[in-house]
Formats: C-alpha cells, sequence, structure tokens
C-alpha cells in the first residue's frame, strides 16, 4: 500500500512537470521562432519479488514477479521543426526556410536563434531586440554586420575595358558594332564613349583583324566642323591572350584631349560563324551614396548606391548542428551549445543550409489544439494518481479501525 501511495506522488509530479512544459508552450504561441517542448515518461525501479527461472526436463519456466515503483520524466524534447512563416515586409524581418540557426554574439559569447526581428543600433550595427550582434561570415571569419545609411563610395578611375562575346568571321567590311560605355578619369568624373568595332579591311573579319574606335562625346566639341581631338582608333588582332594598353583621349571641355591609359584585355574574346554581340565592360565608378538595401535568399546584404553600383556589405552566417535538439535554451530566444548538440558548423545560407526569406518572420511552433489536448490527458493523469493516493489511504483507514 505504501508503494501504491509514492508511485501515484511520481506519477502527479511527472504530470505538474508536463503541464508546466504545456504552459510554456501555450505562454510562447505567438514568440517568432520559438520551439516548443514535449514531456516524455519511463517506468522508474521495479521490486523483484521472485526472479526468474528456467525451463527444466520435468518443470517449465518461470517469469519474474516485479512490482513497479511509479514513473519518472524520460526526456523534455525541443521540437525544433519548421514553422509556418509570416510575411511582414519589413527589409530587416528574416525568416529561415529550412535549418540553421543566425549566429549573434555579446562581446565573446556566441549564441543561436531562430528569431529573425533584427534592427540596426546608432552605429548601423545590425541586432537582435536585445542588442545582440547578429553575424556574418567573411572568409571563414565572424564578423558584424554594419550597414552605414551614410556610406560614401568613393570614385574610383577606369583601369581597363574588358572585351568579351563573339565577332564573326564572315562579316562583312561595311558591318560595324556600336556600344556606348562610361568610363571614369582620374578626377571621379564620368565620360561617355562611344566605341566602334568593324573589320580592318575587306578580309579582316575573317582573319580576325579589327579595328576598334573610341570616342568621348561627354563634352561637345568647340568646333564640330573641325576634326575631332577625342577619337581613339586601335587595331586588334583575335584571337589572343595578350592585353592592349591603349590611350583614350577624354574631353575636358577646353577643345582638348586628355589621355587617359587603360588596359584592353581581349583574351575573352572569340571569332567563329555565330552573332557580332561583342561588348566591352569598364571598371570603375564615380562617387556614390547608399540610397537603399536589400537582403537575398543567400544572406547576402546588397546596398544599392546612387551611382547605379549595387555591393554586396556582408553575407549572414547560418550555424548547423548535429543534434539541435540538444541545444541549451537561455532565453531571449536564443539558445547556446551543449556537450550534446554537437560543435556548430556555420556558413552561409544554401550550402546544406537552408535559405533567408527576406520581409518574414518564423512563427511558433506551437499548436494549441494539440497542447489544449495534451492538457487534458495530463489532466486526466494527474486526476487517476490522486486517486490511487486517496483509495491507498482508505485502505490504510481501514486497517487503523481493525483494533477499535
Amino acid at each position: 500500500m505504501l508503494r501504491s501511495m509514492y508511485s501515484g506522488i511520481s506519477g502527479m509530479k511527472n504530470f505538474q512537470t508536463k503541464l508546466d512544459v504545456i504552459g510554456n508552450n501555450i505562454a510562447n504561441v505567438n514568440t517568432y521562432g520559438f520551439k516548443k517542448g514535449r514531456v516524455t515518461f519511463k517506468d522508474t525501479m521495479n521490486q523483484t519479488i521472485s526472479g526468474a527461472s528456467a525451463a527444466t526436463q520435468n518443470k517449465g519456466g518461470k517469469n519474474p514477479m516485479q512490482v513497479g515503483l511509479g514513473s519518472t520524466i524520460a526526456s523534455i524534447d525541443m521540437i525544433d521543426t519548421q514553422s509556418s512563416l509570416q510575411t511582414t515586409g519589413r527589409a530587416l524581418d528574416l525568416a529561415i526556410s529550412g535549418d540553421g540557426y543566425f549566429v549573434v554574439k555579446q562581446g565573446q559569447s556566441q549564441m543561436y536563434t531562430r528569431a529573425g526581428n533584427f534592427y540596426l543600433d546608432d552605429n548601423g550595427t545590425l541586432v537582435t531586440g536585445d542588442g545582440l550582434k547578429v553575424q556574418s561570415l567573411n572568409n571563414g571569419i565572424l564578423e558584424d554586420i554594419t550597414v552605414n545609411v551614410n556610406a560614401l563610395l568613393p570614385a574610383k578611375q577606369t583601369t581597363e575595358l574588358v572585351m568579351k562575346g563573339n565577332l564573326p568571321e564572315d562579316a562583312k567590311g561595311s558591318s560595324e558594332l556600336l556600344q556606348q560605355l562610361k568610363v571614369v578619369d582620374g578626377n571621379g568624373m564620368d565620360h561617355v564613349i562611344d566605341m566602334t568595332l568593324k573589320p580592318n579591311g575587306a578580309n579582316g573579319a575573317a582573319t580576325g583583324n579589327w579595328t576598334v574606335s573610341f570616342v568621348d562625346k561627354s563634352i561637345p566639341v568647340a568646333d564640330p566642323t573641325a576634326p575631332n581631338p577625342n577619337i581613339t582608333t586601335v587595331n586588334i588582332q583575335i584571337p589572343t591572350n595578350t592585353p592592349q594598353n591603349i590611350t583614350l583621349k577624354l574631353n575636358d571641355g577646353s577643345g582638348t584631349a586628355t589621355p587617359f591609359n587603360v588596359a584592353l584585355p581581349l583574351d575573352e574574346l572569340t571569332v567563329d560563324g555565330g552573332s557580332m554581340d561583342a561588348n566591352a565592360y569598364p571598371d570603375g565608378n564615380t562617387q556614390g551614396a547608399l540610397e537603399s538595401f536589400n537582403i537575398g535568399s543567400t544572406g547576402e546584404i546588397n546596398g544599392v548606391f546612387s551611382n547605379g553600383l549595387v555591393l554586396t556589405l556582408g553575407q549572414l552566417a547560418l550555424a548547423k548542428f548535429s543534434n539541435p535538439s540538444g541545444l541549451s535554451k537561455i532565453g531571449n530566444n536564443t539558445l547556446q551549445e551543449s556537450v550534446n548538440s554537437g560543435t556548430a558548423n556555420i556558413n552561409v545560407p544554401g550550402e546544406g543550409r537552408g535559405s533567408i526569406a527576406a520581409g518574414s518572420l518564423e512563427m511558433s511552433n506551437v499548436d494549441l489544439s494539440e497542447e489544449f489536448t495534451e492538457m487534458i490527458t495530463a489532466q486526466r493523469g494527474f486526476q487517476a494518481n490522486t486517486r490511487i493516493i486517496t483509495t491507498s489511504d482508505e485502505i490504510l483507514q481501514e486497517l487503523v479501525n481493525l483494533k477499535r
């Protein structure tokens, strides 16, 4: 009888713990990135009244006789299943579609989270609502992500015009290709250049001998009837792996041409029977201010500048674990490694990890209908265990009454 009472007590304690976990799940039904808990039970020690015996020639075997001494908690699991994504439209709201955790830091302490409601602090650093710094991955090194909305991209002088594409070997002598491009001089000013490609002579296309002309038309010449001093003409031979160094004549507005040296790589040009689709791709840029930024599916943070350039300001890091259920919850929507979670394997999104859904947040994976059902079973289980105690108490009372 005393054993039954203590078994009932152990059952009551276990169901109390289960109700605690259910209550926490329901309390976090609207917590972004929250992963629900689950309680499982197991039986505890068993008192052996008689052991098992094996069969003999004259007598069959006998099973052991054991009395169980109650139940105990087998595990409290974190169920890390993917939950639904809620669209918010906010640029800094990020959700992970698939495996992985955002990496955040406070000093040297490294933590992980699925809640992607991020913000920019006064220094432009990407942080969580509690100020933990979101990490990016740069050449295998974790770094803070900084988006300086007042950033100015300095001007960079054009140093080369990379030629790419194809020039047909059957082009006629009168065929030509016209492309307009921009180059930036040493003062950070851009110049509109008309580039013309045409075969050099009647047999130039077949032999890969072409003429390239560059004309700076950014500022009108003083005398349109006079010879244009801003024309540069060079002959190129294709195919070749040897880049040419040419001197462009840029219009400085004074009616004279300013020499401007650039490289003209030709190794990506081909000559065959295809179409005429050769183009020049100049480097360099004018000064630009950051106008906006966006975050792509692979975690890259792209800054859009007023000069038309789109540059990557950083790339979000995602951590993956051998046993994500082994992570320890430390509050504030964050987790940390434990001895059973495995070491964080950190890489960028899409490399065996989930993708980033910008403008969305991952909802809690708590299902209210399931939690209320579990609450009912826990309540009935608790009540059943109280009946064990009251029944045992009534039997003890009967024993006491035998003396009367």
